[in-house]
């Protein structure tokens, strides 16, 4: 594989995960370890991510205050459109990270009174400018690549909230093998959110649909709302359509 096709691949994960892993970009494009450290330090100094100890983080991932490098911005605006449907007047909502979940937070109606729990300082921090909704940010140790809270205490504390509506990005979705994604804390984090609330609804874009990753967080039945950018009739979207999950 030719070096720009590499350079391609790893934007690609980078845009579609946010973030990605030396030990994972090795073993997908066959790779010495040399190699992917050559390019991921030559993608950090092109401006295209930002490298940290054993993998990337996307550039848009860090900040809630400058979103012109959001990857798939339009379609997270649609997305979070699609997703106030969901949030009404005196709800408990849960969240999670992320560029599509601040995206949403940035979409909802000024006049929304509402409690907001969430994992992650840059949601809490956009959810901050509505004068009606309580915001409490869930404290514990800090993951400064997903830009959450996450480990034990952070669990603890989810047990004791019964939340009306959770909302998670995803980093993959797959007809059979349901919810997944890479970090064994992070999956840990994701089940018990699922535990804390009534209904869960998970905010996709397209492009992460029929992906599966090598952790289970949850098979399709155990989710509420599946919310993408495309319509839910489409054919994309027919191997999703199961018992308890509406698509929106």
């Amino acid at each position: 594989m030719l070096k720009k096709e590499r350079h391609d691949f790893i934007m690609r994960q980078i845009n579609l995960h946010n973030r990605v892993l030396t030990s994972d970009l090795v073993q997908l494009l066959n790779v010495s370890e040399d190699t992917i450290r050559r390019d991921l330090q030559e993608l950090s100094e092109n401006g295209q991510l930002s490298k940290v100890h054993g993998g990337a983080l996307s550039k848009s991932y860090h900040s809630t205050f400058d979103d012109s490098e959001v990857y798939a911005k339009d379609a997270k605006i649609a997305i979070a459109k699609k997703t106030i449907s969901l949030i009404k007047d005196g709800m408990v909502v849960l969240t999670g990270g992320g560029t599509t979940i601040i995206e949403l937070v940035k979409q909802l109606p000024e006049n929304l009174n509402a409690t907001f729990f969430t994992i992650s300082p840059l949601v809490a921090i956009e959810l901050s400018n509505y004068v009606n909704i309580e915001v409490i940010l869930i404290g514990g140790l800090f993951s400064k690549n997903s830009q959450i809270t996450y480990g034990g205490h952070v669990i603890s504390q989810l047990a004791e909230i019964n939340a009306d509506l959770c909302l998670l990005g995803t980093s993959a979705i797959h007809p059979q093998d349901g919810l997944t994604d890479t970090d064994w804390e992070i999956n840990q984090l994701k089940k018990a959110m699922f535990n804390s609330s009534k209904k869960t609804g998970i905010l996709c874009i397209s492009e992460k649909l029929d992906i599966s990753l090598k952790l289970k967080v949850a098979p399709l039945k155990n989710i509420n709302y599946l919310i993408t950018e495309i319509d839910p009739q489409s054919p994309e979207l027919e191997h999703y359509k199961v018992e308890n999950l509406r698509i929106l």
